[in-house]
């Protein structure tokens, strides 16, 4: 008896036996004539816009409340925990609002990630980059709008190396940062591990959030943290100093390796995409 209640579970199973999605075309002109790819674009814009609207004016406003030339001391603002909250509050919310509509990048080196895993087509890839740092542009801008006296004084929320690192740290920091973001989106995404893993609830967004998070801890005292190319742009943009567009080749160099490392590791390595392409071995993982 047991052992056919467990032949019973076993076909059960492998009725919900996985399917692997087909990868996007890599060039599919057919979305230029969709309007559910422009739909895509604008949530990318608006999302990005946001992001940076409010993270600028959350590192702006703790820098006025910490300053000790204006009444303020340490002790006082959200703090570096404040501001990573920020950046991965943020990054969640806007995922969860944008998930369905544009996959929710918000970040250039996410979709560079998921072109390289053949998630995305190059139009929608380029596209959305575009998009990306208009919105950055855009957000940070408004920013500035509203706060143009403290946005000046206060460095404009604009990434650079920080004071004691030199370059190669900094660039360490970042490929590894956006490694971290990037492995994590695959991994909160992965249909195969949806499919397997049903009885194990994953709301994608917090994972990418809470990732963002713990990046923005560890980097925020090397680089500010950008593993975003698109919000390192749009402030360098707005702010547009000397020094911060010396160090602006970071954080576009290091975003996007981080990106293709962990698109690597993810599909060829822990998915052996290219083991499965040569038909000599088949992952139960």
């Amino acid at each position: 008896m047991a052992k056919d209640v467990e032949v019973q579970e076993q076909g059960e199973y492998s009725a919900k036996d996985y399917h692997e999605p087909p990868p996007a075309p890599l060039f599919d002109p057919e979305e230029l004539t969709q309007w559910s790819f422009y739909r895509a674009l604008i949530a990318e814009f608006i999302a990005t816009l946001l992001f940076l609207y409010v993270t600028v004016l959350t590192i702006i406003g703790y820098k006025r409340q910490t300053d000790t030339n204006v009444g303020g001391t340490e002790c006082d603002g959200v703090g570096i925990l404040g501001i990573a909250w920020a950046f991965g509050g943020m990054i969640f919310i806007l995922v969860y609002c944008t998930a369905g509509i544009s996959g929710g990048h918000i970040n250039p080196a996410v979709t560079f990630g998921l072109f390289l895993g053949r998630k995305v087509s190059l139009i929608r890839a380029l596209l959305y980059m575009v998009a990306q740092c208009a919105g950055a542009i855009c957000g940070t801008g408004l920013a500035k709008g509203f706060q143009t006296a403290y946005y000046n004084r206060y460095g404009g929320g604009a990434n650079s190396v920080a004071d004691g690192y030199n370059k190669g740290t900094a660039l360490g920091a970042e490929i590894i940062g956006t490694f971290v973001l990037v492995y994590t989106v695959f991994s909160a995404t992965d249909p195969k591990r949806n499919a397997r893993d049903s009885h194990v609830p994953v709301l994608a967004p917090l994972p990418i959030g809470f990732a963002v998070f713990m990046v923005h801890l560890a980097t925020i005292p090397v680089t500010g943290t950008g593993i975003n190319p698109a919000r390192s742009f749009g402030a360098a943009v707005i702010y547009n100093d000397d020094k911060i567009w010396d160090d602006q080749w970071i954080f576009w160099v290091g975003p996007i390796v981080g990106a293709a490392v962990a698109a690597f590791y993810h599909q060829y390595i822990l998915r052996a995409a290219a083991i499965k392409a040569l038909g000599s071995f088949r992952s139960n993982a």
